[in-house]
């Protein structure tokens, strides 16, 4: 990799911290349930109404990707990305706080649709997997800082002026901003697009493709799983052991640290060991995990199972969308199109688990993600 390549990593990489912003919806959800008094299937609508936007934008991101380039599309949703976090300045009302997350679901579906097959430029193909797993390692630490800082300030124990939880919003805010200034002043030399640009037909015949339909759903479940665990862990802890959400909290806090490891080391284990391997450690880790959270009772039993799919799910997308970008090298950007259109599993999943916990309580929650785990099983055979 030549210098130019290598400098260029560096804002691509805090974009992907910025992608992280997304999983504040998780703790965020929680809060707002609190404050204004939503029952489960209500305050599971801000997490589904994020990844909602995925199903919309995500193959005419593809499309527009062909136009105006991968830079400038990132650049485009980080700018939707800032303004989302900007509105929860101004209050916590309901409607307010479902066009704040609508925004940063649209935000994220620009993003994630571009900024990966962005990486593809700046790094070689032998190494997207590993490169994309270190993407998901920086949006990660994003993502398990914000229930620290939304508790911190719920809390007071850092200055919040006036907003409690909702600093969150302008801290993160500031640092989209800085990531957009970035990425703006770095040059990338993306490659030019031969041919005629696919339209949306074109697109969505590649789910005639076998591997690409079937990495569709997989990426689905992963998401699901993700955003499942992340609004519902807190939750299983509340109920079982009787805790409040601010001691709850650290729950989504330590399924992020163990993602975030998870990421840092799948770097290196995606670098020394088959695709294949790494894959099936990791859905046997998450088959595990749903396992203790069904049954589990103790302090210890729950921290282990989600240290176990916070480990386990941190590097199945990474594997999933670049086994799909490997088999079709010629429609980069219309399958990125189509595999972050599969994050619309965070839409679809949370629905269903806020549903179910409110019949049988969050027992019914870890049963919708785990069949997510069990389709994940089947995908071994295409790796």
């Amino acid at each position: 990799m030549n210098k130019s390549l290598k400098l260029s990593i560096i804002p691509v990489m805090l974009c992907f911290f910025a992608m992280g912003f997304v999983d504040l919806v998780g703790i965020a959800s929680n809060y707002v349930k609190e404050d204004l008094n939503l029952n489960d299937a209500t305050a599971n609508l801000f997490p589904s109404l994020v990844f909602f936007w995925f199903l919309i934008f995500s193959v005419p991101t593809g499309i527009l990707m062909n136009k105006i380039g991968r830079k400038k599309t990132v650049l485009l949703s980080l700018l939707v990305t800032v303004i989302s976090l900007l509105l929860p300045i101004f209050g916590e009302n309901f409607e307010l706080m479902l066009v704040s997350f609508s925004l940063l679901g649209i935000g994220n579906a620009l993003m994630q649709t571009s900024l990966n097959p962005l990486v593809s430029v700046v790094t070689s193909g032998q190494n997207l997997a590993s490169t994309l797993t270190f993407g998901q390692f920086v949006k990660a630490i994003a993502s398990f800082l914000a229930p620290y800082i939304a508790m911190w300030g719920a809390m007071a124990s850092i200055p919040t002026f006036g907003l409690g939880w909702r600093i969150l919003f302008p801290i993160y805010m500031v640092i989209g901003i800085a990531a957009t200034f970035f990425l703006a002043g770095t040059p990338i030399e993306e490659e030019k697009n031969e041919g005629k640009a696919s339209g949306f037909g074109e697109c969505f015949k590649l789910l005639g493709k076998p591997i690409v339909l079937l990495s569709f759903i997989g990426i689905m479940c992963h998401v699901g799983i993700d955003v499942g665990t992340n609004t519902t862990a807190p939750k299983i802890l509340m109920e079982r052991l009787g805790w409040t959400l601010n001691e709850a909290a650290f729950a989504t806090s330590l399924y992020f640290i163990f993602r975030t490891i998870g990421c840092f080391t799948g770097t290196v284990f995606l670098r020394m060991m088959k695709t294949r391997t790494f894959f099936v450690i990791s859905v046997v880790m998450m088959a595990l995990s749903m396992i203790g959270m069904w049954v589990g009772e103790s302090k210890m039993m729950l921290y282990i199972a989600i240290a176990l799919v916070g480990y386990g799910n941190s590097n199945v997308f990474s594997m999933i969308f670049s086994q799909a970008l490997l088999a079709m090298p010629d429609k980069k950007n219309e399958v990125s199109g189509l595999m972050i259109m599969g994050l619309f599993g965070g839409t679809v999943f949370p629905l269903i688990m806020g549903f179910a916990s409110d019949a049988i309580g969050q027992a019914g929650a870890v049963a919708v993600m785990a069949v997510g785990v069990a389709y994940l099983f089947t995908y071994i055979r295409k790796l």
